[in-house]
């Protein structure tokens, strides 16, 4: 009976019973009964026509029964009291069944896992904020402390504490200005501003505002080459924000009289930009966790370079998920690191 419809096990089932009725009025027929042949034959028809539409008619709504309280909890979609639910009989419900439960299980086997998932990621991510928080408000919290104390009078002391103290807000500022950029970029209430505009020359301009940042680390900023204008389409500002983030974290993190380079390259309809430097390098086993908030390679010296953590992970909302385009890194420990990412090309 393995793989059979319904309706065929019934009507296998009529059958059988068509023919013990023969067989049983046909014994009682000899032994002396008041059945002929015919009617013998008549009365196992009528029998095994009844049997069988009693099963059919029951066995349909058994299962259409049970199956439409299986598809209320399974099913998507709302099902109505007037949308009828009756099942095929010639159809092998009970394997259609089996799949469609088997599916469903499976997809909340998966809900279940990206809870999980989503659940440990919530509690690091809280983590990692706290600690970053907690740092620059408990030097704020010794500074003042001091001056209370009677620092305040000491002129070689107040400033000096007071100056630290404005360092650590500025550090929680940006914290918390870049936790809120990112956020409004998840929930797109940043919408960006799409024009053609000349990616070299824009380069150039965030190369120039981070120039005092590259002379104290005597970093050395530079093209890899001479370009001509390079016309892209994307939001500028947007852009601006990445090359700014990137170039930042290439004289940060690099080695003191480094190099950061900056490479163009076409490549079909699409510019690819690249920043580069010759620093430490990272790790091949922190490279797929590089973009996440907060996410820290070397703890204690990101922590002083003053970052907020946050920066990559903006970085990769911008260009994949506002410009849809494609954000990539590789990295050697003790030769350095390439970011590079794509851009429409204007």
């Amino acid at each position: 009976m393995k793989n059979k419809t319904p309706s065929t096990i019934i009507r296998i089932g009529g059958i059988i019973t068509f023919l013990a009725c023969l067989v049983i009025l046909s014994i009682y027929g000899l032994l002396g009964g008041f059945f002929d042949f015919w009617n013998i034959l008549l009365v196992s028809f009528f029998i095994a026509t009844i049997n069988y539409i009693v099963f059919y008619v029951f066995v349909q709504q058994f299962l259409s029964q049970r199956l439409k309280v299986l598809y209320r909890i399974i099913r998507k979609g709302k099902i109505t009291e007037k949308e009828s639910f009756f099942v095929p009989m010639r159809e092998n419900v009970l394997d259609s069944a089996t799949k469609e439960t088997a599916n469903w299980a499976m997809e909340r086997q998966k809900e279940i896992t990206k809870l999980k998932e989503q659940e440990a990621f919530r509690r690091e991510f809280l983590g990692n904020l706290a600690h970053e928080l907690k740092t620059p408000v408990f030097s704020i919290q010794g500074y003042i402390l001091t001056l209370l104390e009677g620092g305040l009078e000491d002129e070689n002391v107040n400033r000096k504490f007071l100056e630290r103290a404005s360092l650590a807000t500025d550090r929680i500022s940006s914290i918390l200005e870049d936790l809120d950029t990112i956020t409004k970029l998840e929930v797109d209430q940043i919408v960006i501003q799409l024009a053609q505009f000349d990616i070299v020359d824009l380069a150039k301009e965030v190369m120039e505002s981070l120039e005092v940042k590259a002379i104290e680390k005597n970093n050395t900023l530079r093209f890899k080459e001479k370009y001509e204008a390079i016309m892209v389409r994307a939001d500028r500002v947007r852009i601006a924000q990445v090359l700014t983030n990137l170039i930042a974290n290439a004289i940060n993190y690099g080695n003191e009289g480094g190099k950061t380079d900056i490479r163009f390259y076409t490549l079909d309809d699409a510019i690819v930009v690249e920043v580069s430097d010759n620093g430490p390098g990272i790790a091949e086993k922190d490279l797929p966790r590089l973009f996440e908030r907060f996410y820290r390679v070397e703890q204690s010296r990101n922590r002083n370079q003053g970052g907020s953590g946050l920066g990559l992970a903006i970085v990769k909302h911008i260009i994949e998920t506002q410009h849809g385009q494609t954000l990539n890194v590789r990295s050697t420990e003790g030769v350095g690191s390439t970011f590079s990412f794509t851009l429409e090309k204007g």
